[in-house]
């Protein structure tokens, strides 16, 4: 029997889907990232990958090879691909030490704030009844952590934004937003890895590219990661671009 409450359903015939309560904290995180961790290193077979999101993770799998293997073992006991995962699942749970700690790297992402680079910077003072100073001051100074990545390529849901700078979405979405730009939606942060449309206010940008289509993974940023963001200048922020070949 597993120490923590979770549930186990089908996605399809080819995936399942773990949750972990309805609320989005460290701790449910850290049951997602540790599981997956787990099942990285030690996979079953016919185990294709793991995709996290804020209180689940979804498992994929081929079901002819779960088949096949459940029948190499248990030749008179037939059970569903789904269901012969879902043991594994349990299996794997019962194996989590949820007091221990787990490896997290640190992502710090250099912003140019304001400007033609962070053109909501402004509105989101005056919602938050701040100095545009004051909202850099507090978003640099965070330490945020990367939930999941999704909605484009890389871009990174990131928690952890204080609430004294938190501002609702555009009630019109931008159709074309500058990748590298860094935006706030609600309780959130993130940045746009590629150009796409958009409705997050957006207050900086960064040099840095966050999507690498040549690269595997061929996001930066990862589930479990810590970003911190500092804020350079614009004279900075031409530099790195010229340099490293940024956004």
């Amino acid at each position: 029997m597993s120490k923590f409450a979770f549930d186990v359903s089908p996605l399809g015939d080819s995936a399942v889907s773990v949750t972990f309560g309805e609320e989005i904290n460290y701790e449910t995180h850290k049951k997602i990232k540790m599981l997956m961790d787990l099942l990285e290193r030690d996979s079953f077979a016919g185990f294709i990958e793991c995709v996290p999101a804020f209180v689940n993770v979804t498992i994929y799998y081929d079901p002819l090879i779960v088949h096949q293997e459940h029948k190499k073992r248990k030749k008179d006991d037939f059970i569903s691909p789904f269901k012969a995962v879902s043991n594994i699942i349990e299996q794997k749970l019962e194996q989590l030490e949820t007091d221990k700690t787990f490896q997290q790297r640190t992502i710090s992402i250099p912003v140019c704030y304001g400007g033609a680079f962070g053109p909501d910077l402004e509105y989101v003072a005056r919602f938050n009844d701040l100095t545009t100073d004051e909202v850099i001051h507090i978003h640099s100074a965070g330490e945020y952590l990367v939930y999941m990545i999704g909605f484009a390529p890389g871009f990174p849901f990131l928690g952890g934004l204080s609430e004294k700078i938190a501002a609702p979405r555009r009630s019109s979405p931008r159709t074309s937003i500058p990748a590298g730009s860094v935006g706030i939606a609600g309780m959130q942060t993130g940045v746009y890895p590629i150009s796409t449309p958009g409705g997050w206010q957006l207050i900086g940008k960064t040099p840095m590219k966050l999507f690498l289509p040549n690269e595997n993974p061929p996001s930066l940023l990862q589930a479990g990661d810590v970003v911190k963001f500092y804020p350079i200048s614009r004279d900075v922020y031409e530099e790195m671009v010229y340099k490293e070949g940024g956004q």
